[in-house]
């Protein structure tokens, strides 16, 4: 169903208003542009810091989700869509995260990450179509910055047709939204100053909001040790190094001895771990780590317990 070009419903949304600080924008020399633009993106991050409460409860949402065996699937439209499928794309590598778990539809499909396809946003039957895959016990996480984008509300209602869990991560006013999605995370960050370009201020605190979910949700998985990525992807030389580095770290050991470690437990920078902390052989390290739930912390204090 394509929506009306004239309607009240977009003149009405915060991220549609004129903001009072840059009508005279373009007469601005381009420091002042600069700075109006950064103020506005910290003014976006410090709302959805407010909201912190929320985000936590959308990142527990996604951590259950995925360790009960569910999928996790953004959807948005444009800039939304493009930030929800970076998450995506990001946490296999990060965390080593199956891609298959984790995904993300956009309006317009793949060629809508290179190349705007501004219409295909009003097709609520592609919503629902792009998350037929969903069901009981998966999770879908639809972002919009309007909030009234007909592709995410017809993702939302679709999936939970289907029985999926869902969330709407929005930039609009609260008013009206609770019905759209199980939790409605509403960050109304106002006017941009360029009016109407969401992927300004609105797309900043999107992003910074999906960073916190997906990596909250992570290291509850246990996918973290203390600030360490410790299952992260070692696709790549820097990636290896990074992976040796951590070892080193975490493991208390020098860089020669991590080296080996490494090698010894197959590449897998947890079972290293353990091996360094409690000079144990990788089997041995992996059947700790696999009676603590993969968690590297729990694995240690364990064997901390068995040694008294």
């Amino acid at each position: 169903m394509t929506e009306p070009t004239r309607g009240p419903r977009w003149r009405r949304l915060p991220t549609e208003a004129r903001h009072a600080a840059s009508r005279d924008l373009d007469t601005l020399p381009s420091e002042e542009i600069v700075a109006l633009l950064l103020e506005e993106d910290r003014r976006g991050l410090d709302t959805a810091l407010r909201h912190r409460r929320v985000i936590a409860r959308a990142a527990d949402a996604v951590a259950d989700t995925l360790e009960a065996g569910g999928d996790v699937m953004f959807a948005g439209a444009g800039t939304s869509g493009r930030l929800g499928v970076i998450e995506a794309a990001e946490c296999p590598p990060t965390f080593g995260t199956d891609p298959e778990r984790i995904r993300a539809a956009i309006a317009g499909g793949q060629d809508a990450v290179f190349r705007a396809r501004e219409g295909s946003e009003d097709r609520d039957g592609d919503g629902r179509r792009d998350v037929r895959g969903l069901g009981a016990g998966d999770l879908l996480i639809g972002v919009s910055a309007s909030s009234v984008t007909p592709y995410v509300r017809g993702a939302l209602n679709r999936a939970r047709e289907q029985g999926a869990r869902t969330v709407l991560l929005t930039c609009a006013a609260a008013d009206g939204l609770d019905d759209l999605a199980d939790l409605v995370l509403a960050l109304d960050t106002g006017p941009e100053v360029l009016t109407g370009s969401t992927r300004l201020k609105a797309g900043s605190a999107t992003k910074a909001v999906l960073n916190a979910v997906t990596t909250t949700a992570m290291v509850r998985l246990g996918k973290v040790f203390e600030n360490l990525m410790v299952d992260l992807a070692q696709g790549s030389a820097k990636l290896r190094d990074r992976a040796l580095r951590i070892v080193e770290a975490a493991g208390g050991v020098g860089l020669d001895e991590a080296e080996s470690l490494w090698e010894a437990a197959g590449e897998e920078v947890k079972t290293a771990i353990v091996m360094a902390r409690c000079r144990v052989s990788a089997p041995a390290a992996r059947e700790q780590l696999k009676a603590a739930g993969g968690h590297v912390r729990q694995a240690l204090v364990d064997a901390a317990d068995g040694d008294d």
